[in-house]
């Protein structure tokens, strides 16, 4: 059920002096990954992770140079809350960062799940079909070792043949029903970068080191994965290795 793509996971951990230069880094890298979109291919695709952690990365997106009308937003996943909610990650990406600045409204994807969420998993892959990889995929870890809404224990789409967008029905947080991209679908990206940050993270950072069998070990780009950590979490993480 949780068959990993073939080829091995390769991982760079990047550790920051503390949270704040993780954020601005990644901004930096952000805005640079972007502008050699633009410029290589006119578009930069970029996936954007959920809850808390990425936040304050969103805020400092408002202050980049960008060519604004070149990006195209997606999601990693959507929690099934009402259109407006506060804890839906297109509200929150919207509040912090995306209402502020001129991307064409019709060039944010926001996982429509008050279609119910078989629908709207179905209306996302839809929505991705066209597309061939993704300039960047941004994504969290979970206390669980968790992303984008891909659970320890249940199907997470690694295999190659897996659909591009899973339909959570049985989600062990709150709200029990999500929309996820597969980690087929996320690991199909030029660049992934993962935010790690707090104490909280410390287990399933150590766990996805040691090679564990999570959710976050399943995403494997072509090009490997940049971990971007602050001491709370690695100091944590190696201190149990």
């Amino acid at each position: 059920m949780n068959s990993a793509a073939a080829q091995r996971q390769i991982v760079r951990w990047h550790l920051y002096p503390d949270a704040q230069a993780l954020y601005e880094r990644a901004a930096c890298a952000i805005e640079r990954i972007a502008g050699e979109a633009t410029s290589e291919r006119g578009v930069f695709r970029i996936v954007l992770a959920g809850g808390g952690t990425p936040r304050p990365l969103y805020t400092r997106l408002t202050a980049i140079d960008a060519h604004w009308n070149a990006w195209h937003v997606y999601f990693g996943d959507e929690r099934c809350l009402p259109g407006d909610h506060p804890d839906r990650n297109s509200t929150m990406a919207s509040a912090a960062w995306l209402s502020h600045v001129p991307i064409p409204a019709s060039q944010i994807y926001a996982i429509r799940c008050e279609q119910g969420v078989t629908a709207a998993a179905q209306t996302y892959a839809a929505t991705l079909s066209g597309i061939d990889v993704f300039d960047l995929v941004l994504l969290g870890l979970g206390e669980d070792g968790h992303t984008a809404s891909l659970f320890p224990g249940a199907e997470w789409g690694a295999h190659p043949g897996a659909p591009a967008v899973l339909a959570v029905v049985r989600a062990p947080k709150p709200p029990s029903e999500r929309v996820s991209l597969s980690a087929r679908r996320l690991s199909e990206a030029r660049e992934v970068m993962v935010l790690v940050t707090g104490e909280a993270k410390r287990a399933a950072l150590t766990a996805w080191r040691a090679g564990a069998n999570l959710p976050i070990g399943a995403i494997r780009p072509a090009a490997g994965v940049n971990a971007l950590l602050e001491p709370h979490a690695w100091e944590s993480a190696c201190s149990q290795s």
